[in-house]
């Protein structure tokens, strides 16, 4: 015990945790502990569990599913269920917000919202961290007190993944999760301990059915404790521990059968020796989205071999037997021009026997691939019989098959990796930048070498003509791109990403059988020349490394298995149809960025392994020794929300639901029904035993909540969950009931950086909302960002919004409490007006971004602005000397509590039902309908903003140049006199600009052509002081003022009454003795005084420069 305790203190020391230390926690505590009391209400009250309208409300049948959907609006939003092998991180919270503020949105308008979460718990993860466990407690006991902590903390550092691929036919993907789940901790019982599960009871997870236990309800408290909208009715876990959910899965993997989307046959696919099957996606702990390399692999029959080489293989091989170099290449339609073979001179290389009288030169790490694959004679036995290293190889001759030189030369080649397909490679100058450059630095330097110079100097002829680059296109190149020795690796990889796909895609055969066909088309005949003439033969490895969760590093194996044949024409080109969404009424993906990635991950995806034989999971009905892998499992699952609670009353299934069934109950035939995919009849009555009502009201939920509205999810799944729930959906339901939208988000960076645990730059959602508070915590995931990029959680904007909402619902509390003190009446038309209005358009703003799922957006509408509107209207009012008026800080109260709704619900809930006083909870409010912004006063206030910021702006410059010793022709210490010059007219030289802005101008779109606009100012030679006039006359367009008031140079509102009005806050804010507002006649030297007859002559510089809307200002003494 004393050493694992030791060992925990060790670790806990060398992660110190990098986020923000709070000092002080009183203002968090009190708004907390509103969260708490509200949740628990919530959750009382059953606030977040809606039902689609019964069967006794809306008959069944009376009505189409789609016009009762039309006639109760809903709403239904997931996310990925999280798996189960420990808390939720904040990269899980930020996946929630999305699909939350969504749902909280969708209640606001009048839509019934369903926001269900399962639990996953499919798959290897679970099953072999519990294995580890066990062989953990056997070797130190059941609370590890044999452990010593010698080596307690792996040193090892994860390599940086390699996302360079060669076959330009396919799609990679760059980042996932698995990629940031490596752990450093040597043992699993280390890792438990981390995740601050007690050491006596670590013991317990040795049993893979105790993390279904214990993980899922403290999943369950975090995002309480968050605020979710969660329906908790419908949750569940997956696997046979629920047997609703196992007869679920057991009915679609039927019905894909059925519709020979699941099929039998040899396939490739990534395999762990180690655990004797498939290694997918969820089974990996690196290497996510990873999958088979398929090459030709060339038989390069030795003709004569190096001195050295032969002396070491003598004995080895028998004699007269054919001993092959098997290069592996992506390229076969090339392979007419191989002008050597190249092995890495320090590479050790295997001879490996094939049968009694062949045998292959290779590395260690292919032959293995190969042992899985049917090349061996024995399935996963690979014999070596001799080993060499590559430069004893050098100067063998070996046959080149295809090639116009039919024998050819071992050569050195110093980046050839033991890593990278066999280690063998063979080289075709013509088209290959790498080799080119090569063999003209081996000829150049044949005797560093070793080599004969003649060996590197083989004719290159042209196999492939580009129109790009000609029929030699490596030599192009090379030259172009100035790449002098092959050291140039950053030039070299440029060219051959260049080289590659301008062959394949654009490439025509100028050499060879298939002469004037292109490349795209002759280069599977060329392979399957190759492999005819038993010259060749097909070899495949993972793309890059694999390694699964029990450690293993992965292969390739060639295997009967079960598959879901993705990427069959008929069922691409349905759903390529549906994400291209020309119509409109396909799939929503909200960014390009997103389509894209649907539609290139289409464009490869093929068959994918839906069964192993290792882990938890439901069986294969028709083939029980196998289970249905995690991605295959988790793929419609969102339907089983809609009747789930229906069907059992816990996560387990243990107690059976409202329609009291039990499992054996739902059969193929009721689940086809309930999903309508056929109708009722007396075979299912009786087959089932399940009462009409209940199968009508479980098809009714069914019916009302589907289609799925929204799936949330990281990009990272596109590339497998998400494309294989968008293929399962289009194989299963009928269109009515294809999903509508997939909103895929980034990965979240914490304070600007990458998560980490090693780095303490990490925190997970209790830890989150136990700092900052659920509502602090939401607000800033809504600022984190909204695309398709990285967001940002910054614990500064958490912070800063503890304080904010703390305030201001302290000042919320003191105006309902004051308000008698407030001034009430009629409004007047000024800073009332301005407020109000600036309140109506700041709602309508918000909706907008609401409905367009900006929340960082709406959170600035909503929050930001709106106390920054409410802010101006207390500091003018004070300013004014007036008193804010009641009505409309009580009308701001309430739209505020209202805008926050969505992401701060607590605080809303608070001010909505304590302070405002209202009968029911604001989950159930509308979101608040507005008339329109008037124009006339959006821009008084605008300009009313401008200006008085201006005139402080001023005076700070005034206030410099005296600090400076210049003379500003007034004395700062005396009463001071503001004068405003304010033009009657628009200077004419104007006129001509404005005549071009209304050329311009598109009502419909509300828009200019700016690209054309500005060349045609540009021509006239005033730019820079035509512009600023320019860009004012599109801002008031823009913002709605009528185009007739925009170009008859008439400003939406009365520029010397608004002046006016300002004066007493003018002189109370700037400690001004006098303003005069001086109305300006054309040309800026005299003006008249408003409010009164006199007129001023003379008038000093600054007032030359007002134009209508743009007024200057003179300080002077009184």
């Amino acid at each position: 015990m004393a050493a694992v305790d030791a060992t925990a203190k060790a670790l806990e020391n060398a992660t110190i945790s990098k986020t923000k230390e709070l000092k002080g926690t009183e203002k968090r505590d009190s708004l907390v502990a509103i969260e708490k009391k509200y949740q628990a209400q919530w959750q009382k009250d059953g606030v977040f569990e809606p039902n689609a309208p019964s069967t006794s409300e809306v008959p069944l049948n009376s009505i189409s599913a789609d016009e009762l959907r039309n006639q109760q609006p809903k709403f239904f939003g997931t996310m990925a269920y999280p798996y189960m092998n420990g808390t939720l991180h904040a990269g899980h919270s930020f996946t929630v917000s999305k699909i939350e503020f969504t749902a909280g949105f969708a209640r606001m308008q009048g839509k019934r919202s369903l926001f269900p979460l399962g639990f996953h718990c499919t798959g290897m993860p679970i099953k072999a961290c519990a294995d580890k466990l066990i062989d953990e407690v056997k070797m130190f006991g059941q609370e590890f007190e044999r452990y010593s902590d010698e080596d307690s903390v792996s040193k090892t550092e994860t390599p940086a993944l390699n996302t360079h691929h060669e076959d330009v036919t396919k799609f990679t993907a760059k980042k996932g999760k698995a990629a940031s789940k490596v752990v450093k901790m040597k043992y699993q019982f280390q890792i438990m301990k981390a995740l601050g599960i007690p050491t006596e009871e670590i013991y317990r997870f040795a049993d893979p059915q105790y993390w279904l236990e214990y993980f899922p309800p403290l999943c369950q408290r975090d995002l309480t404790n968050f605020g979710a909208r969660i329906d908790w009715r419908r949750s569940f876990v997956t696997t046979d521990a629920n047997p609703y959910y196992d007869a679920f899965i057991r009915w679609q993997m039927n019905r894909l059968k059925e519709l020979k989307k699941i099929k039998f046959g040899k396939r490739y696919t990534i395999y762990s020796p180690k655990d004797g099957q498939p290694c997918m996606d969820h089974d990996r702990s690196e290497g996510e989205a990873v999958g088979p390399q398929e090459y030709t692999a060339l038989k390069l029959l030795v003709k004569e071999w190096a001195p050295e080489a032969e002396a070491t293989i003598k004995s080895k091989v028998p004699e007269g037997a054919e001993v092959f170099f098997v290069p592996a290449t992506l390229r076969p339609e090339t392979m007419y021009g191989q002008t050597c073979c190249f092995v890495g001179p320090k590479i050790n290389y295997g001879v490996f026997k094939v049968s009694e009288m062949e045998f292959y030169v290779i590395t260690d790490r292919a032959a293995r691939n190969m042992a899985y694959q049917g090349i061996f004679p024995q399935n996963g036995v690979y014999e070596k019989v001799a080993e060499l290293v590559g430069s004893a190889c050098v100067g063998t001759l070996v046959h080149a098959p295809l090639s116009v030189h039919k024998e050819v030369r071992i050569l050195p080649m110093e980046s050839v990796l033991p890593t990278k397909g066999t280690g063998v490679v063979t080289s075709v100058p013509s088209d290959s930048p790498d080799d080119f450059a090569t063999i003209t630095d081996l000829a150049k330097k044949a005797d560093y070498y070793g080599i004969k110079k003649e060996w590197a100097e083989l004719e290159i002829i042209p196999i492939i003509s580009t129109p790009s680059y000609g029929d030699l296109t490596a030599p192009f190149l090379v030259k172009k791109l100035k790449i002098a020795s092959p050291k140039d690796t950053k030039q070299l990889e440029e060219a051959k990403e260049l080289a590659y796909k301008e062959g394949y895609y654009q490439g025509t055969m100028v050499f060879g059988d298939f002469k004037g066909e292109k490349v795209e088309a002759a280069k599977p005949k060329v392979r399957e020349q190759l492999i005819k003439a038993k010259e060749g033969f097909a070899y495949s490895e993972p793309e890059r490394k694999v390694v699964s969760r029990s450690g293993d590093d992965c292969c390739v194996a060639l295997m009967d298995q079960w598959y879901l044949d993705y990427g069959e024409e008929s069922w691409r080109e349905v759903a390529l149809k549906y994400v291209d969404n020309a119509d409109s009424k396909g799939l929503n993906t909200f960014s390009s960025e997103t389509k894209n990635g649907f539609e290139g991950v289409l464009n490869w995806l093929n068959q994918w392994a839906c069964a192993r034989t290792y882990g938890l999971g439901s069986k294969l009905p028709w083939d029980p020794q196998f289970l249905v892998e995690s991605l295959s499992d988790s793929t419609i699952y969102m339907a089983y929300y809609t009747i789930s609670h229906y069907l059992h009353k816990d996560i387990f299934g243990k107690t059976p639901g409202l329609a009291g069934a039990r499992p054996e109950q739902m059969t193929d035939e009721v689940w086809d029904y309930v999903f309508a995919r056929r109708e009722l009849d007396d075979g299912i009555l009786k087959g089932s035993g399940i009462s009409k009502e209940a199968l009508a009201s479980m098809r009714r939920e069914f019916e009302y909540w589907y289609p799925l509205d929204l799936r949330v999810s990281g990009k990272d799944l596109i590339p497998n969950h998400l494309t294989f729930f968008l293929y399962i959906h289009l194989a299963i339901f009928p269109p009515e009931y294809w999903p509508k939208a997939v909103r895929a988000n980034g990965h979240l960076l914490l304070n600007g950086e990458k998560m980490s645990k090693s780095t303490g730059n990490f925190m997970t959602l209790d830890e989150m909302v136990r700092k900052y508070g659920a509502d602090a915590s939401r607000i800033a995931l809504a600022d984190a960002g909204d695309g398709v990029a990285d967001a940002n959680f910054e614990e500064d904007v958490a912070d800063n919004n503890v304080l904010r909402l703390f305030t201001l619902r302290e000042w919320c509390e003191e105006q309902v409490k004051d308000q008698e003190n407030l001034r009430s009446g009629e409004k007047n038309g000024f800073l009332d007006a301005l407020f109000e209005n600036e309140m109506n358009s700041i709602v309508r703003e918000a909706k907008g971004h609401f409905e367009d799922t900006n929340y960082k957006l709406a959170l600035k509408s909503a929050l930001y602005d709106f106390t920054g509107a409410r802010d101006f209207y207390r500091e003018a009012s004070v300013a004014a000397g007036i008193k804010m008026h009641k009505d409309l800080i009580l009308q701001y109260i309430e739209l505020q509590a209202l805008l926050l709704a969505v992401i701060a619900p607590h605080w809303s809930e608070y001010i909505w039902l304590e302070v405002l006083n209202k009968p029911s909870t604001i989950q159930n409010a509308l979101f608040p309908e507005v008339p329109a912004a008037i124009p006339s006063l959006t821009a008084a206030r605008e300009y009313v903003r401008v200006t008085a910021s201006n005139i402080t702006s001023a005076e700070a410059a005034q206030q410099k140049k005296k600090a400076k010793g210049k003379d500003i022709g007034y004395d700062l210490k005396k009463p001071k006199k503001l004068s405003i010059f304010a033009a009657a007219k628009f200077p004419g030289w104007q006129q001509k600009y404005i005549e071009l802005v209304r050329e311009a101008w598109n009502p419909e779109t509300k828009s200019v052509n700016d690209k054309e606009l500005n060349g045609k100012i540009s021509k006239m030679g005033e730019m820079k002081k035509a512009m600023p006039f320019v860009q004012m006359l599109k801002k008031r367009l823009v913002g709605g003022e009528k185009p007739e008031m925009v170009f008859e140079r008439k400003l939406g509102f009365n520029e010397i009454e608004t002046l006016g009005n300002m004066v007493p806050g003018l002189k109370k804010a700037a400690g001004l003795t006098e303003v005069d507002i001086i109305e300006v006649a054309d040309g800026g030297k005299s003006g008249k005084v408003v409010g009164s007859a006199e007129v001023k002559e003379g008038l000093p510089q600054p007032a030359e420069g007002a134009v209508p809307g743009v007024p200057t200002f003179h300080f002077e003494n009184v």
